[in-house]
Order: structure tokens, then sequence, then C-alpha cells
């Protein structure tokens, strides 16, 4: 018999980016919020001498439990789907702070373009440009309203960066100026202007200068050190929960978080939520968690198997087209890259961060003319100096052994001389890419797993071959002695390599209820005190890191969550 507590007026399933910024909105109002969070507390103290990187790079100290909860995958409904059993293309955060402790810092606004696509698309083009199957739609707000939230997220986190110069970009004043130019970064853009490009540098969450923002919170200075990615940040230079917006909750006195805690489904009857049920995982007993307002605020994936598990909004059907849970899912176009290698110079690859790099975004949203190309969208066509780590980073030219002498001596010779160009492309939305429930596989509580049911389309292969060959042109540019080109003959989409931790959709945003799971405040259609912010909510994904247009929409969340709590209904 699970234990009732007492009523509070926002539960947060999920405390990362999405659960930090609304707990620190809401409790600065007076409002009393509870955050449920599977994994353990976490502070700055725990990431001192975690410059590990067998333990967290190779070994995922930081995901997700596999051998507890994870994902089936399938190409398509033909096939049976198999359990997701070792970290390969994605990577799920667990703990305080979720997948915003291990990110990198690129720190990206999805693009006008991105929020009006459908209507974007048709305008310039027609409604015969888009592909029969492809399922792209407007997301039921616009860049313009979502501004104000972008400048939310960018003044708290202190994000370092330049304006975009690309005509028709828009203008962005950054709180910090850009991290340091490095002789690759300075390579990149001279090599990218001679070609008659736009670049300038990186958007970064790794601070460039020591930071006080408007919640009074001070930051140090990014030290390079290359530990990023996969990593937590001890020196609190790289913007995540912990050091941000979790601070200001905690010190409102209106904050509680319960760690080691697994939500397995939100209460509801008759269209309103009552609360949640959760499992403390140290003990195996079950708790009730009452609340005005519920808020599904975990990762994309866990979002969706929250709903579907709870029966809540209406699955949706590939057959038809209809429903609204697991719809959309989308991923990243990221196999276009171009790697180089140079004989005749040596740079200090091994230091960096994770956001310091430079890039284009000429061929990125429609910036560019797509009446003559076989796909919509773009990349951003970037070069990163994160710190090349030894296990990870031994790249050879095409031709090399994969072993023997041959293939280590040029390991050794190369290892400080090979960059790495990268196209990171949107993904549009189709039919029979989705997410359902898994009739045979279960979790450690015995809850269904989700399945992933995702292929590459011709739009896909079309647009990585595409970049792969502008990020190689710019290579040849910049003066490589040997050039490998991605792109070429991409086939399915292979799940056991690290492709980018980007999965967005399934409960998706938009104007309409039969087309959508939320409207523009992230409130749920089907159940008005029921909010989902996060990637979840992208109708598709952009060429683009996510974070960003993440926090936005949860600022814009916790806004429409402190007008429902005062009057209650649809806020649209």
């Amino acid at each position: 018999m699970a234990k009732q507590l007492p009523k509070t007026d926002v539960v947060l399933v999920g405390v990362g980016w999405v659960g930090g910024i609304i707990a620190s909105e809401l409790t600065k109002k007076g409002k009393k919020v509870v955050g449920i969070e599977r994994g353990k507390e976490r502070s700055t103290k725990d990431f001192m001498m975690a410059h590990d990187e067998l333990r967290y790079a190779e070994r995922k100290g930081m995901m997700q439990d596999l051998s507890k909860e994870t994902v089936t995958f399938r190409h398509n409904t033909k096939q049976r789907a198999l359990p997701y059993r070792e970290w390969g293309s994605f990577l799920i955060g667990d703990g305080l702070g979720g997948s915003g402790m291990h990110w990198n810092g690129q720190t990206y606004r999805f693009l006008p373009y991105d929020f009006e696509i459908y209507s974007k698309t048709v305008d310039r083009y027609g409604k015969g440009k888009i592909p029969k199957g492809m399922t792209i739609q407007d997301w039921g707000i616009t860049y313009k309203e979502l501004e104000p939230y972008f400048d939310k997220f960018d003044a708290m986190a202190g994000v370092s960066g330049e304006p975009n110069p690309l005509p028709d970009a828009p203008q962005v004043k950054y709180p910090n100026p850009p991290m340091k130019e490095t002789p690759v970064t300075e390579l990149f853009k001279k090599a990218a202007k001679d070609l008659g490009y736009h670049p300038y540098h990186m958007p970064s969450c790794n601070l460039s200068q020591q930071y006080t923002n408007p919640d009074g919170i001070t930051r140090s200075a990014c030290q390079y050190c290359g530990f990023c990615e996969r990593f937590g940040c001890e020196y609190g230079a790289k913007a995540d929960p912990v050091v941000t917006v979790l601070p200001v909750a905690k010190e409102t006195g209106n904050f509680e978080v319960r760690t080691h805690s697994v939500v397995r489904k939100v209460l509801h009857k008759d269209g309103k939520a009552t609360g949640v049920l959760y499992v403390d995982t140290r003990t195996g007993e079950e708790y009730i968690q009452p609340a005005e307002v519920v808020v599904v605020s975990a990762y994309q994936m866990n979002n969706i198997k929250l709903l579907l598990n709870s029966k809540l909004g209406t699955p949706y059907d590939p057959s038809t087209g209809r429903g609204v849970i697991g719809k959309n899912y989308a991923y990243q176009t990221y196999l276009g890259n171009a790697y180089g290698f140079f004989d005749e110079k040596e740079y200090n690859i091994f230091a960096g961060a994770g956001a310091l790099g430079a890039q284009i975004d000429d061929f990125n949203g429609d910036f560019f003319d797509h009446t003559d190309l076989d796909f919509l969208h773009g990349a951003t066509i970037h070069i990163t100096h994160l710190g090349d780590r030894p296990i990870a980073n031994n790249h050879v030219p095409e031709g090399t052994p994969s072993w023997g002498k041959e293939f280590k001596d040029k390991s050794v010779h190369y290892a400080n001389r090979t960059m790495v160009i990268k196209a990171q492309g949107a993904s549009m939305p189709w039919q029979d890419n989705y997410i359902d429930l898994d009739p045979t596989y279960r979790d450690a509580f015995g809850d269904p797993l989700l399945r992933m049911t995702f292929n590459w389309k011709d739009q896909d292969r079309k647009l990585m071959e595409f970049m792969g060959g502008k990020a190689a042109e710019i290579m040849k540019k910049m003066g490589a002695t040997h050039v490998n080109q991605g792109g070429k003959n991409i086939k399915d989409y292979d799940i056991r390599n690290y492709q980018s931790t980007h999965n967005t959709g399934g409960v998706i945003m938009g104007s309409d209820p039969e087309t959508s799971a939320l409207n523009n405040y992230l409130q749920m259609w089907d159940c008005e005190n029921v909010f989902v912010p996060g990637a979840s909510a992208f109708a598709h994904n952009s060429g683009y890191n996510p974070t960003n247009t993440v926090g936005a929409l949860a600022y814009r969340a916790a806004e429409g969550i402190e007008k429902y709590l005062s009057k209650g209904g649809s806020l649209v």
C-alpha cells in the first residue's frame, strides 16, 4: 500500500534543466515545489579529481543504468524490437541535474524558421516540396514570442558568444564575450571566409570570464581542461542545473528534492492529475505525492514512457497518423563530417572545452535555396576544439589498416594533427518514425519499456551527403594533407555508435489538440494541470543542439504554471 504524503503546489518528475528552471522560478514566487529525481544528489565536490576518461567517457559513469531501464529498438514495424543494452547512439544522464550535467555546453537558439517550418516551407516552395510521409508542422509559437525566454536562459547561464554575421539571422547580444580564439578556430574561420561563408564563434555555456547572473550566482571562467562532455565541471564554469538554478530554488526554503526515487505513474481522475506514484529505490517503498500541478520534466524518452504508462493522452498510431503521444520522434543527422590530417603542422588538440569552436550557418535552416535540393532544412557546420582525450580519439587517414605497425605509427603521428569539421543536421519527423510501449520487455518495476521505431530516410541521407561535401570543402581549404569525407553511402541508422544525445519529440506542442499533445505553455490539452516541457515537446529537431530551446520553453512553462495556479483552466 503506497503511503500518501502531504499535498504540494507543484511536483516535478525529474530535476535537470527543466525541473531546475521551473523550481527556481516558482519557489521565488512562494510556491511549494517537490522535485522527484531517480538518481543521486550532486554538487561540484563530486567532480573533484573526476578527469577519469575510462570511468565517465567509456564506462558512462553518469548515465542511467540500462540493466534496470532502457528502450527497445527496431528500424521498422516488420522487425522485432530488441533492448538497447550498451550505451551507443545517445546517452541519458542520471542523478540531480540529469543530462544537463554531462553536456558540452553548446548553446544555440532554434531559428525563426524552425517554429513555423510548415508555413514557411509552403510559402516559399509550395506543398509539393514536403514529401509524402513527412509530418512537419508549426509549433504553435513563434521565435518572437519565445525570444524573452531565450534571453532569460542566456542571462541565467551566462552564455558566451558573438552575433551571427549571416544576413537575416537573429542578432543576439550575449551576456559574455566569446571563448578564446585558437589556431584551430582561426584556421577554420579564414578558410570559411575565403569560400564566401560567414563564420563566427560558437555560443557557449562554458564561461569566457567570471560572471554573476541576475539571481546573484557567481561562477568562475573556464579552465579549458578538455573534460566537458560526459563529465561534470568541478569549477562550475560549465553551466549546469546544480550550479545555477537549483541553489536559487533551495535558498527559498520552498523546494524539496527526493533523490533515488522513480516515478511510475501520474495519477489522474476526470481529466485532472491528482499527483504521482513513486518508488524509493533504496527501500522499495511506494509513495503518493499529491499536487495541484504535475510537471513531467524528465529526459525526453522518460517523459513519453511516463505518459504512456499513465494512460495520459492518446497514443500515436502510425498506420492512421492519429494520436499524439509518441508522434514525431526525431534525432539528429550527424554523419556528414570531414576529418582532416595535417602532415606539416601540429596543433595542441589535447586542450580545449566542450563549446570552444567556430561555425557557419550558411547551410542551416532555410538560409539557402532548397528548390533544386532533395531535402529540407540543413545543418550547422562547425569545428570544435573540445580537448581530444587519449582513449576516444585515434584518427587515421582512409586506407590505413585497422591494426598493426602502420596503424600504431599513424595513430601517434596524427595524434595532434587531426581536425574534424562536423555537420550537425536537422531531423525531420515521419509518420513511421515513432515511440510506443514495447509489448514484450519490461523495466525493473514491471512497467513496459519504450519501443523506438526509427530509421534514416532519403531526406536524411541527401542532407548528410550534401553537408559532408561542404565540410570537406572547408577542410581542404584549411590545407589538410588528407581529407576523409563523411556523408557518403549512409545506410540504416546504427544505434550502436554515438552520434548525439539530441532525442526529440513524442509529446509535441502545437496549436491543435488533434495533432499535438501540448499548447504553447507546454500544458497538456487532455489534462489541464499536467505540463510537459523539454525536448519531447519539439515537433522536429533543428540543426542545433536542443538545450537553449529546452530552457526557453521551461521558462515559458513556469510562467504558464504560475498562471494556472492562480486561475486554472486551459491557458490557450
